[in-house]
């Protein structure tokens, strides 16, 4: 490696402090990419990787169209112009050959070693006129600076330089900027003019982080061909790429070889960076080169996301997410070892706790609350669902222990024994899935009930809740970890409280074996998208519809569109779409139905063919497709039982739906044909909960169609696993040749649980 020389001296911070997480990077105005020779090079060192470059070019016209300041320090000449004369010499050869050979045969032709400095200075030109080409097509002028170390040193000298580059980005125009490789000067000692102890500009790693101290720049990204800083050389067994970094962290990494092509290895890099993070600089390091990221990378790191290693002078106070995960697989897997009377202490503790602490849990929900109207930015139902009351708690703690008595029967169980052959037994049993990951917003009762699942089915839970509701959410979850505590596993369940952003989270897919959102459908959808190599459990929307069937019971009807609608119109099994048999309109159970709707201040909104049947009607729903989450549904009319079945199909989200009638003949139809999670007879749509099926709690509704589905609990976080028992089997004793013979006989089950 070529290290940055830099002397320990604190450098005088000359534009106030870096930016101490990555949320706040969306902040950076002043921004300066570097582009390394393996990014901005081909694989065989020859040439330009075009398509990669010019992806890189858009995205820094993006950045730079919204108003940022962006400057680019580039690598890339020594490769252009390498290609440049290798194909002039070539020719040269072949035009001399052809001349002084009387025949057209040319003989093998070898091309001699090039020097850096001639290919440098070759290929600056056409590199250059790439890049404006690629600007000119997003209306953006360029404007090259070709510098040395003197530029720098000498007081006049880095004076100019910084009144061009600032008339530059006045006048919107990105400057690129590269070592003048074809006259650079040998390094100059290790100080400028003034005194101040400084990096010496020997390549563009060094480069860039001297120019970003000198322009005050708010964020220097370095992409360079792996994902960021490792904690030993990339490829090597155990290597762990490094989130954040923070200055006096170097003695906890081990640095490899530097990159196939340039000048400045990974040991370069972080000592610049650290130089520059002393200037007041945030820095980035991350990966140019994988086309999976290439064309977001940079749009990526300025919104945020946790892409590459990002350097801060701000450690925080408590363990990362990573390190959060691993501490929870780790008591985890000590958890799931548990006794199942062990786990259902723990869940009968957990219970005791809510009741004790009553006063402290809504003590902290009220200022929870307090803080949302004084914000304004909540609605109305992530208001309800974010209220704790004595009743939810009292109720949480009823079915923590039906929890508790469930689960000692239900985990750690053979599913089925088979004798394969003599003295070869084999065994499906339950275990727990892992890590598990459950982001939800609003609802704190939402952390005991998913905590309890997981307890019980001896899985770790990453827990990661809305900040709306920190303060209840800390407190419940220290009631967690008490509860833990008695058999020592108290790091199996984490609390999230970091600025990790979901699709931040989403991408652990190493880490974290199942993701489970509770939320609004926005949320449910996000994380479905982000979370692209980890199965999610749950459901993206509650469009649930109640149908009243021509032999339907006046009263049975009323009772149960009132409670699926009004008993918490907020809750995602609550009826959104009422449909009615057509026979049933301008008749008085039609009436009575309006009337009760009315009366509970419910808004309607009309159908297509409801709307047609009125004069005057109610406002007329844009979509069938609606969660409203409030007092508010949509009437439809349906010509019969297959066509509302038809409707449902169509523009239900595959969670609840309800069928009203006295026909059993209808009804078993309605219940064999509608594909949804749950499908009800005579009863409201509101009994699609965990608790109210006898599972204790839930930790939501899967509308999928594989693992678990409908309300998930226990059962839903289990998986299996086989043991096969031999003595010295092999399965060429099973051949055609062999001395066994297969016998598959089943085996009958042993009642109750095994640890």
């Amino acid at each position: 490696n070529v290290s940055v020389l830099f002397l320990a001296v604190s450098l005088p911070r000359s534009h106030g402090k870096s930016f101490a997480h990555r949320s706040e990077l969306k902040q950076a105005k002043r921004i300066v990419v570097k582009l390394g020779s393996a990014v901005v090079t081909r694989g065989d060192e020859c040439g330009l990787a075009l398509g990669r470059l010019a992806s890189i070019v858009e995205q820094v016209a993006v950045l730079q169209n919204q108003g940022r300041e962006m400057m680019i320090v580039t690598s890339g000449a020594v490769a252009f112009g390498k290609q440049r004369l290798r194909h002039e010499i070539l020719l040269s050869q072949s035009v001399r050959q052809a001349l002084h050979s009387g025949q057209n045969q040319l003989k093998d032709m070898s091309v001699p070693v090039l020097e850096a400095r001639a290919c440098a200075a070759a290929g600056q030109s056409g590199l250059m006129a790439l890049y404006e080409a690629m600007f000119t097509q997003y209306s953006i002028c360029t404007a090259q600076i070709l510098v040395t170390n003197l530029d720098f040193h000498d007081e006049q000298k880095r004076r100019n330089l910084n009144s061009t580059l600032h008339e530059l980005l006045r006048m919107n125009i990105v400057p690129i900027i590269n070592t003048n490789d074809a006259v650079v000067p040998p390094p100059v000692p290790n100080s400028d003019l003034q005194g101040v102890n400084v990096i010496s500009i020997k390549d563009n790693d060094s480069l860039a982080a001297r120019l970003a101290v000198e322009m005050k720049v708010d964020l220097l990204i370095a992409l360079s061909d792996v994902q960021g800083l490792y904690d030993s050389p990339p490829g090597t067994d155990d290597a762990k790429l490094i989130d954040i970094f923070y200055p006096g962290d170097q003695q906890s990494i081990t640095f490899g070889t530097k990159s196939r092509v340039g000048i400045g290895g990974m040991e370069a890099k972080v000592k610049a960076a650290l130089w520059a993070l002393q200037g007041g600089t945030s820095v980035i390091i991350a990966n140019g080169t994988d086309p999976k990221v290439t064309g977001h990378v940079i749009t990526d790191i300025v919104e945020g996301k946790k892409v590459g290693t990002f350097f801060s002078e701000v450690k925080p106070a408590g363990p990362t997410v990573e390190q959060q995960t691993d501490m929870a697989r780790h008591a985890g897997r000590t958890l799931a070892s548990l006794l199942p009377e062990q786990r259902g202490e723990i869940i009968c503790c957990l219970a005791e706790l809510l009741t004790e602490k009553k006063e402290e849990i809504l003590n902290a929900n009220k200022k929870d609350m307090e803080l949302a109207a004084t914000l304004g930015r909540l609605s109305q139902p992530l208001i309800n669902r974010l209220s704790l009351s004595t009743a939810k708690l009292n109720s949480l703690a009823i079915g923590l222990r039906q929890l508790a008595v469930s689960s000692r029967n239900s985990v750690a169980r053979v599913l089925r024994r088979t004798r394969v052959a003599n003295n070869l037994e084999l065994e499906q049993i339950t275990v727990p899935i892992g890590v598990l990951l459950v982001i939800f917003e609003s609802r704190p009762d939402c952390l005991p009930q998913v905590s309890a699942l997981a307890i019980a089915s001896g899985n770790a839970l990453l827990l990661k809740g809305g900040k709306e509701a920190s303060n209840t959410n800390k407190i419940l979850h220290q009631l967690t970890q008490e509860a833990l505590s008695i058999h020592g596993v108290a790091d199996a369940i984490q609390l999230v409280s970091t600025r990790e952003e979901v699709e931040d989270l989403c991408r652990l897919d190493k880490m974290i074996d199942l993701i489970i959102p509770r939320g609004s459908s926005q949320l449910v959808r996000g994380i479905q998208k982000a979370a692209k190599g980890i199965p999610v459990l749950g459901h993206s929307e509650g469009i649930c519809h109640v149908y009243i069937d021509s032999d339907a019971s006046i009263d049975k009807a009323i009772d149960i569109i009132k409670d699926s609608k009004c008993d918490y119109p907020a809750a995602c099994n609550a009826m959104e779409t009422l449909l009615i048999h057509r026979d049933l309109l301008r008749t008085p159970m039609f009436d009575q139905i309006i009337d009760m709707l009315r009366t509970e201040e419910v808004k309607i909104h009309a159908g297509p063919r409801f709307a047609s049947y009125l004069t005057f009607s109610p406002s007329e729903v844009k979509s069938l497709r609606t969660e409203y989450g409030d007092l508010e549904c949509c009437i439809e009319v349906v010509d019969s039982m297959q066509d509302a079945v038809d409707h449902i199909h169509k523009y239900g989200s595959s969670h609840t739906d309800v069928i009203v009638t006295e026909n059993e003949e209808t009804a078993e139809q309605f219940l064999q044909q509608v594909d949804s999670a749950c499908v009800f007879w005579n009863a409201s749509s509101r009994f699609a909960d965990g608790y109210r099926f006898g599972l204790g709690a839930e930790v939501g509704i899967s509308t999928a169609r594989i693992h678990a589905r409908g309300p998930v609990g226990l059962e839903g976080l289990l998986t299996t696993k086989w043991v096969l028992r031999g003595e010295g089997h092999a399965v060429a004793d099973f051949s055609e040749q062999g001395s066994m013979k297969y016998l598959h006989e089943n085996i009958p089950v042993p009642q109750g649980s095994f640890n």
